[in-house]
């Protein structure tokens, strides 16, 4: 195989820095770059994840897709695992102690989490390591000579444990290993770069540290920001139901994403796209100048999102179908089906609650008497009127903005 063309080291540091919180130190990046260029030895990046949960959310991507930037300029990119280190939880972020996860539990989120980041990743090209593999070969002797390595008061200089210890709230030891064995595998992989978020940065100086202490040369810390969620003001989290899974509908994605006020797009082009930082100056510059309508450009982002985690047809149809029906306010093209069965006449409003097109008759009522209810095409007026469900028939309900449904009764 032959040694990978590198772009200019001007470029390549560009496309890198795009959207990242810090480069620790950022002059150790461009060195490496040029020696990567020299040598033509690409650059070993990698990025570790806890498989905690099984599902991953845009939020999630943002460091995914800055290692698939150093995968998209030539360079290694190393996918870890920490199926061993999710067995203890990382304390980051904990304000107590987090129960660990059984082998089970981790095992199962792995595999879903493979499947989810070959959406982003090449799965050819990337180096998927897990660190069961070295971390569970540690003999007592070992772990207490890595513990050397390191000094207790540095240790609770780390935001989580300092108000733990100023609250009198409990830390586990076990949770004081966590950096030091995610350290050790920096030390294995011989990494040039770690990724991480911006939570993550005390972790990633530890990993800097421990692997000169090993005698290997210290990776870059390479932290991006946390991921604003929908709201546009609080993280992007399932908890607070303010994100978009990558799994959803091409169609719930684009709605999602058409949802966030329009200056958070900007970063969100930033974190969750391909597109180099003058492409996105660009856009900016259509939009303040007018030639170009800031939902334009979100549309633009919504469909590039999709594309990435599904198809640009899946994308383009998407897009078209918010153009129906949001723009336009017509009809999805696939709208949901409901079969009903034939019966006597019922009021309008109860038939909206039963469909769950509204939360009560009483709010049924209300939509109607708003404007907010049409059967194919043609708004009501009457929160009283009867429908006639004696015979088969079909017919489009649409219940606000957002809500149809092709009713068949049969």
């Amino acid at each position: 195989m032959s040694d990978p063309e590198f772009k200019p080291v001007e470029e390549q540091l560009a496309y890198l820095k795009k959207g990242a919180a810090e480069i620790i130190p950022e002059g150790d990046l461009k060195a490496k770059l040029e020696s990567s260029l020299k040598t033509g030895r690409p650059l070993r990046a990698y990025l570790g994840v806890d498989p905690t949960a099984p599902d991953i959310h845009l939020g999630h991507t943002v460091v995914l897709r800055k290692l698939k930037h150093f995968q998209d300029l030539g360079h290694t990119a190393i996918f870890l695992i920490g199926d061993f280190s999710a067995m203890i939880g990382d304390p980051t972020g904990q304000s107590e102690t987090r129960p660990p996860l059984t082998r089970e539990q981790v095992d199962v989120n792995a595999k879903t989490y493979l499947a989810q980041v070959f959406k982003l990743l090449d799965p050819q090209k990337t180096e998927v390591r897990y660190n069961s593999e070295w971390l569970e070969k540690l003999s007592s002797y070992d772990v207490v000579r890595l513990c050397g390595h390191y000094r207790l008061a540095r240790m609770l200089e780390r935001e989580d444990f300092r108000s733990r210890l100023a609250n009198n709230q409990p830390i586990s030891v076990h949770e004081l290993l966590y950096p030091l064995l995610t350290a050790y595998d920096a030390v294995v992989l011989k990494s040039d770069v770690e990724i991480g978020a911006t939570e993550q940065k005390f972790n990633l100086l530890v990993h800097r540290d421990i692997q000169r202490e090993y005698g290997v040369p210290s990776e870059v810390a390479l932290t991006m920001p946390i991921l604003v969620g929908l709201d546009g003001q609080r993280k992007m989290s399932k908890s607070l139901g303010n994100y978009i899974g990558i799994t959803e509908s091409p169609t719930d994605i684009f709605g999602k994403l058409m949802s966030i006020p329009d200056e958070l797009m900007w970063t969100y082009y930033d974190l969750v796209t391909d597109r180099t930082p003058e492409e996105i100056a660009a856009l900016k510059k259509e939009v303040a100048s007018g030639a170009a309508h800031p939902m334009d450009v979100k549309m633009r982002l919504a469909q590039e999102v999709i594309a990435g985690f599904h198809s640009r047809e899946a994308a383009r149809k998407a897009a078209e179908n918010f153009q129906r029906v949001f723009r336009d306010r017509q009809a999805p093209a696939e709208a949901e089906v409901q079969r009903i069965s034939r019966g006597p006449a019922k009021k309008l409003v109860t038939l909206l609650a039963e469909l769950k097109l509204a939360p009560s008759k009483t709010e049924a009522g209300r939509l109607i008497e708003q404007g907010g209810v049409e059967i194919d095409g043609v708004r009501v007026a009457d929160p009283r009127k009867d429908i006639d469900l004696s015979h088969p028939a079909e017919f489009l309900l649409r219940a606000g903005k957002k809500k149809f449904l092709r009713v068949i009764v049969e």
